[in-house]
C-alpha cells in the first residue's frame, strides 16, 4: 500500500502489542526461546498474532481490533494463558517488564528475520542492546489528517504513558535510578524521538518521500518515534510504554489512551503547534527518571506541577468519555495506582529489597505475569466486564 493511502479504520478502535521476556526455568536469565515457542504455537490454535522480535529472547504478541475494554482484556488474558502454557511445555518462563534486570546484551542472538538481520548490520551493537520490552497501543483513525492531529495532541501526555507503565528500574545488573530505563535504549537510534509537527497528511507524505529519496527510510517501520502514524493499519501507534507486569494493566493503559483520544477528537481543545514540543524532551526525561513522582511542565501555560496531579486531573476530565466507551473501571484502577499502589517500577524495587536476588525477583515477576491482577479484582468488583 503506498504511503499516501491512509487506510480508514473505525475511530477509537484499539489494538495492543506486547513484547515479553522469555526466561530459562533454571536461572531466570533470558533464553533463546522464541524460535521453538513460535514453532510450537504454530501447530496449535491460539488467539492473537505471535511473532519474533529483534532478538531470540523476545516474543511479540498482538491482539485483534477492539472497540471496548472488556473484550480487549478477554483476549489479552487468553493470549497470556496460551503463551504461558506453551512456554511451560518447553521449559521456558514468560515475564512482563520493560527490561530484564541482569541479562547481558552481548549474549543475545539476533532473530533470523531478514529485516532484523538488516537492522543488526546497520546498527551494530545497538541491535542487541535493543533487547528491551515495550507495549504499543494502536488507536483507529478515519483519515490521515485526524491521525496527525491525534498524534500531536497525544504527545503532551507522553509523560503520563511513561510513568503509568514504567517497569524497568534495573538494567544490566544495575539500579539505574530510573523508573523507565528502557527508553534510553530506544533514544540511541537516529530516527527515534518525536515526529515532525505536520498536521496535513499530504505534507507528511511529502516529508516521507524526501526521507525516502535520501535513502534514510524505506517504510514507516524505520521510524522509531514515540508516537507514529501507521497508514497501513489506519492507526496512530503509541510506543513509549514499558511492557507492564500483567496483561490487565496493559489493557487499562490502552483504555486510558482510548478515552483520552476520545476526549481530544470530540472536543479538539487546541491546535497542536511546534512550541508544544519545547518542554517535550524534558518532560519525557523526568517521567523516565522519576515515574509518578516527576514534575510536569505544561507546554501551553508553562505551569510546573506534580505529574501525578496532572494525571489525576486528566482522569477526572476524561471520565465521561471512559464511561461512554465502557471503561469506567480504568478510571478507578489508574486513580488507585496513582494515589496508592504505585507503578510496576515501585513494585519491582520493593520486591528486590525483600528478596535481595535478581533470580528470585524474576521468578516473582513471572508468577505475577501468569496470575490475575489483584488490583483489577478489587477495583472492578461489581463494575462488570461484559461483552463488547
Amino acid at each position: 500500500m503506498p504511503l499516501d493511502a491512509f487506510r480508514e479504520s473505525k475511530a477509537l478502535s484499539l489494538g495492543v502489542e506486547l513484547e515479553v521476556q522469555l526466561l530459562s526455568a533454571q536461572d531466570f536469565d533470558l533464553t533463546r526461546g522464541s524460535p521453538d515457542l513460535i514453532h510450537y504455537l504454530s501447530r496449535r490454535p491460539h488467539p492473537g498474532d505471535i511473532k519474533p522480535e529483534i532478538t531470540e529472547s523476545m516474543l511479540e504478541v498482538s491482539t485483534g481490533v477492539h472497540s471496548r475494554l472488556p473484550s480487549l482484556l478477554e483476549e489479552l488474558l487468553h493470549i497470556r494463558d496460551c503463551v504461558t502454557k506453551a512456554a511451560s511445555a518447553l521449559n521456558i518462563v514468560v515475564s512482563g517488564g520493560g527490561a530484564h534486570p541482569f541479562q547481558h546484551w552481548p549474549d543475545r542472538s539476533i532473530s533470523e528475520s531478514p529485516r532484523y538481520k538488516v537492522v543488526s548490520e546497520l546498527y551494530g551493537y545497538l541491535a542487541k542492546q535493543f533487547t528491551v520490552f515495550g507495549q504499543h497501543v494502536h488507536v483507529g483513525c478515519p483519515g490521515g489528517d485526524q491521525a496527525l492531529y491525534l498524534l500531536h495532541s497525544l504527545s503532551r501526555y507522553v509523560p503520563h504513558f511513561i510513568a503509568l507503565s514504567a517497569s524497568s528500574p534495573y538494567n544490566q545488573g544495575t539500579e539505574t535510578l530510573f523508573d523507565c530505563s528502557r527508553l534510553s535504549s530506544v533514544l540511541m537510534f537516529p530516527l527515534s524521538g518525536r515526529a515532525p509537527c505536520l498536521l496535513e497528511w499530504d505534507q507528511f507524505v511529502r516529508y516521507f518521500e524526501k526521507m525516502e529519496a535520501l535513502q534514510i527510510v524505506k517504510s514507516m517501520k524505520d521510524f522509531y518515534w514515540d508516537i507514529r502514524p501507521k497508514p497501513e493499519f489506519g492507526t496512530v501507534e503509541i510506543r513509549v510504554c514499558d511492557t507492564p507486569l500483567c496483561v490487565e494493566r496493559a489493557g487499562m493503559i490502552a483504555a486510558y489512551v482510548q478515552a483520552l483520544s476520545s476526549y481530544i477528537v470530540e472536543t479538539r481543545p487546541r491546535t497542536p503547534r511546534e512550541d508544544d514540543y519545547l518542554a517535550y524532551s524534558y518532560n519525557r526525561f523526568t517521567a523516565c527518571r522519576f515515574g509518578l513522582g516527576a514534575t510536569y511542565i505544561d507546554p501551553v501555560t508553562s505551569v510546573h506541577e506534580p505529574l501525578r496531579e496532572h494525571i489525576l486531573f486528566t482522569l477526572n476530565r476524561i471520565e465521561p468519555y471512559a464511561a461512554a466507551l465502557g471503561s469506567e473501571s480504568m478510571v478507578g484502577y489508574l486513580r488507585h495506582m496513582v494515589e496508592r499502589s504505585g507503578n510496576d517500577a515501585s513494585w519491582i524495587r520493593k520486591e528486590y529489597r525483600e528478596l535481595r536476588s535478581f533470580q528470585a525477583l524474576m521468578a516473582e515477576q513471572a508468577r505475577r505475569w501468569s496470575e490475575d491482577d489483584p488490583l483489577l479484582d478489587c477495583q472492578t468488583a461489581g463494575s462488570g466486564a461484559g461483552a463488547s
